[in-house]
């Protein structure tokens, strides 16, 4: 790829036009993307590696419609949110959440994660659980579950986990923007089902998350989130986190889950409803892989309608 190409590409590319208003938002201690649609209870949207806020462009405009007040962001160093050298931890990351609910003018929002975005859900529910009134979580095992999984099923999570354990590598974000970002629509394709992957919609939706994952920074960002959630494992930070993860949650959680996630194994996620002593429910989606809200929007949407109005 060319120098001037890759001057070229800076955060505008994730502004796309569409039946939403693009906005900047302060929230603690950083400036957030986010795009939102609609009026009425807020519906919070987290996205996950390796994508953007436009993960959840078909479900924003439905949301909206449906009488709630639906709004993507851009995680840290994500899209055109800021991109700070740190802040990748998930105290920092629950925080984001957390002020970002505040800054937009909500006492509490329903808050939907997928994949990280939906870790993110999880740690945020734990950890501002007065903020998050409901949550809902696609491809994204409660995170104690995942850290358990790994250690103790090398044949499966820890396999599943070989890609994001390459992330640790330094300098590896320079392996996610070569070639005009083919690494990104690599782990699209490996991680989603087969189904979406050979539909119409597959290579142009591959073709935005590669590009932002090449506007400057953000592939470092975005590699910063695994790395702190590796080393943490080894060190007291991490230790502390384990333990205030350990409170239950109070939050009522729906959790879906593709029967073909081989980013996430079902069976790793599935047992997560333990951590949960609010209302809780588990679905299991067929022919779905690790992107269910782009692989079964229908039925994602209708999920996530159920859940943010009961």
């Amino acid at each position: 790829m060319t120098e001037q190409h890759h001057r070229a590409l800076d955060e505008s590319c994730v502004l796309a036009e569409g039946p939403w208003t693009h906005r900047f938002v302060g929230a603690n201690g950083s400036r957030f993307h986010v795009v939102e649609a609609g009026t009425g209870p807020m519906v919070l949207f987290l996205h996950s590696f390796p994508e953007h806020w436009w993960a959840w462009h078909n479900l924003l405009p439905a949301v909206a419609d449906a009488g709630f007040r639906a709004v993507a962001v851009d995680l840290r160093g994500y899209g055109a949110s800021d991109k700070p050298p740190r802040g990748y931890d998930g105290y920092t990351l629950a925080g984001d959440v957390a002020g970002l609910i505040r800054a937009l003018g909500e006492r509490s929002a329903t808050v939907v994660g997928s994949g990280a975005g939906g870790l993110l859900g999880w740690t945020a529910a734990s950890f501002h659980p007065t903020l998050v009134r409901r949550l809902v979580v696609l491809g994204a095992p409660h995170p104690l579950r995942l850290r358990a999984a790994i250690f103790a099923d090398p044949r499966g999570q820890f396999a599943a986990s070989t890609p994001t354990l390459l992330f640790q590598l330094p300098r590896y974000e320079h392996v996610l923007t070569r070639d005009d970002g083919a690494a990104v629509a690599e782990i699209l394709r490996r991680w989603a089902g087969p189904r979406w992957v050979h539909s119409p919609e597959f290579e142009p939706y591959a073709a935005r998350c590669r590009t932002a994952m090449q506007i400057p920074q953000a592939a470092f960002c975005a590699l910063e989130g695994y790395r702190w959630a590796f080393r943490s494992a080894l060190r007291l930070h991490g230790y502390r986190f384990v333990r205030l993860m350990q409170k239950p949650l109070v939050t009522p959680t729906l959790q879906l889950h593709g029967a073909l996630d081989r980013a996430i194994l079902p069976r790793t996620a599935q047992g997560s409803g333990r951590y949960v002593v609010a209302p809780y429910e588990w679905r299991l989606l067929d022919q779905v892989g690790h992107f269910p809200h782009l692989e079964a929007p229908e039925i994602v949407l209708g999920e996530i309608l159920r859940w943010a109005k009961s």
